[in-house]
């Protein structure tokens, strides 16, 4: 029948408007909150919900996977004394396979020899061009540059990221990304365990 469509559509539209009402009622009979809380979001991100399921950006946000990447960032532990240990070697990796080419690094040189040291001078990242693809963080050998979940960054200027900008802790990787992380710490802690195995193993004949 012409315009049939036009009222199927129109149905789901006017089932979409009362489920809303419906769905908002029984959360508020539960005592629950259905809008700006973390379960309300859930909820609506969900299969399950009914009715409205917008989020109100920016009032809320969703909850992004662990797997989530955008932009990248350094990774530091915390010394015992309170200074940084930054991961990154300079060893240029993670720039030689970067599609849009947005990472430069400025290597550092002991004063005295002039031999390269395994510390980053600088680190220049262009946020602008970097296409969020993550090859940076799976290339690199020393798990020092990771995938961030921050993807509230907008600004009018050009965002160049400079070293101190792009550095975080590890504890802030440890919670964007829980299970990569005990994974990863798990690997590093059997392939010391073997290490040190192996080297007690070559010292006993020595004994």
């Amino acid at each position: 029948m012409y315009g049939l469509g036009i009222l199927k559509g129109l149905s789901v539209t006017w089932k979409r408007f009362w489920d809303t009402y419906i769905d908002d009622i029984s959360w508020a009979v539960s005592g629950k909150k259905r809008y700006r809380t973390e379960e309300g979001i859930k909820h609506r991100s969900s299969k399950n919900t009914k009715g409205i399921f917008t989020v109100q950006y920016p009032e809320e946000q969703l909850i992004v996977p662990e797997e989530f990447r955008f932009l990248p960032f350094l990774v530091y532990d915390e010394l015992a004394d309170g200074t940084k240990d930054i991961r990154c070697t300079s060893c240029g990796i993670c720039a030689k396979v970067c599609p849009p080419q947005c990472i430069w690094i400025v290597r550092s040189n002991d004063p005295v020899t002039g031999k390269p040291v395994a510390v980053p001078a600088a680190y220049y990242l262009d946020a602008d061009i970097c296409m969020n693809c993550g090859f940076c963080a799976e290339y690199c050998p020393f798990d020092a540059i990771k995938m961030d979940h921050n993807f509230d960054i907008a600004s009018t200027e050009r965002s160049v990221y400079n070293l101190e900008r792009l550095l975080k802790p590890a504890s802030y990787y440890a919670e964007i990304r829980p299970q990569n992380f005990t994974m990863e710490e798990e690997a590093r802690k059997a392939k010391e365990a073997a290490k040190a195995a192996k080297a007690k193993a070559a010292a006993a004949p020595a004994a």
